[in-house]
């Protein structure tokens, strides 16, 4: 290839890279032809004047000489100026006398005497009000275009704002609504994203190629086209992307799922098509969609078949990640909670082949995504970040950081200088069990209920593998009169069948603590029941935990709603194997039941005192409970 050849190729890619250059030169080009339409316009009314007929300019003096010699045939008087008409033959007679029409200007003091000289003369005459300055008659004759113009600037300027900022006017609907995030505008970076160093180091791959991409193609590599971020909300997955805007110094484009839709036929294909043309303009780039699930869902499942407006713009989406060349360094992050409904075209290699999966953080990253968000939180000497961490299990990086501006929002409240121990265990109960509500209840709905949470509590502490005691509250919070939060000595992913059970067991515990102490039960248990009969169901018909019925799982009608109806999908198993699923789910129910009663009679001293003190307290901690478990002496099972 020659270097002229070459020069050529580079300047059109420089050109085509540079929008902002582009779109001055276009802005430049349109400012250059209004200025042009003005002058034009204003040079017609300055030059207006033009087509009048020839007429004499008189000195006053011959304008009275002419009053004399009969030569003047008519005559308007506007303020000091004059204005007529002459005899045809003074024309014709005297040189002076260019034409038949004149113009003169009279002194101030000759109004009266005038006119007395038009009257003796015979010559008609009328008065007409004074003509304002000649500045004056070009700026009334040319303010209703200068009003014209001076809105055409003001729309252009809008216009041409609009489209500096990624605006498409009002005609503008096929275009993309994808936000262009510079470098400089974005202040996240990675350390932002504390706790998923495994999804780190695969953004990092990314990032490094879009700021060296030839040190990659030299040796020989093809970077990922697309990265799917998957993890339930809250995980951090914009964050991640908003952080790869941060890190890669590249052009960014960020747009949800949701903007490509609406309600013109077309509209949303023609967006994807103007995203990924100016991604391709200013490559290296980065694309970025949020909530790809609303666009992204299987092909097929529609009313309207493959004329469906969703599938035609997700058809579009997928023709355009085909289309990107090799030297096109252009990728495309996007975010879902949900991939299990994408449609398996966006998942094949080519397309979003490298998968990140954004997790519930550990203790260890709970620990680390506390540290950022209270950088710029003044802590007291008493707050225990590890402590803390070790406290806030199933926490998602929101949550954490939600909590942390609760738990200063509360400090703020109290008028403290610093934001303390208190303030963090109040933000975590607001976030865990709800802010906290002004309900009297009566003497004995309030000892009914202290019985029914202390059930709870005590069961926890009693069963070898039960979750232990965090807190026990008898304030009412949200839609419940009193509480019972526990939790796990280290995260949990797989349960095991004994785990269930005291689950369940525990569970049981405020409905059995009732019945054993008021000899009935309430509605209060109705969470607790349905919570531990699906609990069993899930061991039983999904899990496999049944002798009788062995190893196999079976499905469930579940309920879907499908265009705001709810539709089921039927079981997978006939009417006698539910009967019999049935059976040993009540079975279970029964077993554990039983044993859980059995505990509570043989521990009913432990029980009135832990009641007691809750209904006197209101709330109870960890450490209290099992003080008030061992001093009473409590026998566990075997």
């Amino acid at each position: 290839m020659s270097s002229d050849t070459q020069r050529n190729e580079s300047d059109s890619s420089s050109v085509h890279r540079d929008p902002d250059r582009v779109m001055q030169k276009s802005l430049r080009q349109g400012s250059l032809f209004v200025w042009l339409a003005a002058a034009i316009l204003l040079g017609f009314y300055l030059v207006g004047d033009f087509d009048e007929p020839p007429t004499t300019q008189l000195g006053y003096t011959e304008f009275l000489s002419a009053i004399e010699d009969g030569h003047v045939k008519q005559a308007t008087l506007r303020g000091q100026q004059i204005e007529g008409q002459l005899t045809e033959q003074a024309v014709e007679d005297n040189d002076l006398f260019e034409a038949e029409r004149f113009r003169t200007v009279r002194p101030e003091l000759e109004g009266e005497r005038l006119l007395e000289r038009l009257e003796q003369a015979g010559i008609p005459y009328t008065a007409e009000p004074a003509e304002p300055a000649w500045w004056a008659q070009i700026l009334l004759r040319a303010l209703p275009w200068i009003v014209l113009l001076g809105l055409l600037f003001w729309f252009w300027g809008r216009m041409a704002q609009r489209a500096m900022s990624g605006g498409a006017g009002p005609f503008g609907f096929g275009q993309s609504k994808a936000k262009r995030i510079r470098t400089e505008h974005s202040d996240v970076r990675l350390r932002h994203v504390a706790g998923a160093e495994r999804a780190k180091l695969e953004v990092k791959e990314v990032i490094d190629y879009l700021k060296e991409p030839q040190r990659y193609r030299k040796l020989g590599a093809r970077i990922p086209r697309g990265l799917l971020l998957m993890g339930p909300p809250g995980t951090g997955k914009t964050l991640m992307a908003r952080a790869v805007a941060g890190e890669a110094g590249v052009p960014f484009y960020s747009v949800t799922g949701s903007e490509f839709i609406e309600m013109f036929v077309g509209v949303g294909a023609s967006r994807v098509r103007d995203m990924f043309s100016k991604a391709r303009e200013t490559a290296p780039s980065v694309i970025f969609i949020d909530e790809l699930d609303a666009v992204g869902r299987s092909r097929g499942t529609g009313m309207g078949g493959g004329h469906d407006e969703r599938e035609q713009t997700l058809n579009q989406i997928l023709a355009q990640m085909d289309g990107f060349e090799a030297h096109e360094a252009v990728v495309v992050l996007a975010a879902t909670n949900r991939p299990d409904v994408l449609d398996q075209a966006l998942l094949r290699p080519g397309r979003f082949d490298r998968k990140i999966t954004m997790d519930r953080p550990d203790r260890k990253a709970r620990k680390a995504i506390l540290q950022v968000h209270t950088e710029k939180i003044p802590l007291d000497d008493d707050v225990d970040l590890d402590r803390l961490a070790r406290i806030t299990i199933g926490f998602s990086g929101a949550d954490l950081a939600n909590l942390a501006n609760e738990a200063a929002l509360l400090a703020g409240r109290e008028n403290k200088d610093k934001v303390d121990w208190a303030s963090f265990s109040a933000a975590r109960d607001r976030v865990m069990l709800g802010q906290a509500r002004d309900s009297a209840l009566s003497e004995h709905e309030r000892r009914l209920v202290a019985f029914h949470e202390s059930g709870h509590a005590l069961l926890a502490e009693l069963l070898p593998n039960a979750d232990r005691v965090d807190k026990i509250s008898v304030l009412p919070r949200a839609q419940t009169l009193g509480v019972t939060s526990q939790l796990p000595d280290e995260d949990r992913y797989n349960y095991g069948e004994k785990y269930l059970r005291d689950r369940i067991g525990v569970m049981f515990g405020g409905r059995l603590a009732e019945s054993i102490v008021f000899g009935e039960v309430s509605n209060g248990a109705e969470n607790d029941l349905e919570q531990a009969t699906q609990l069993a169901r899930r061991m039983i018909g999904r899990w496999g935990m049944s002798e009788r019925l062995g190893p196999v799982s079976f499905t469930e009608s579940d309920q879907h709603v499908f265009l705001g109806k709810e539709m089921s999908q039927g079981r997978n198993h006939s009417e006698t194997t539910a009967a019999l699923i049935d059976e040993e789910v009540q079975k279970l129910l029964k077993e554990i039941e039983a044993r859980a009663r059995e505990l509570l009679e043989n521990n009913r001293a432990t029980l009135d005192a832990l009641a007691e003190a809750l209904a006197e307290n209101e709330t109870l901690e960890s450490e209290q409970v099992r003080q008030i478990i061992e001093e009473s002496g409590a026998e566990k099972p075997e």
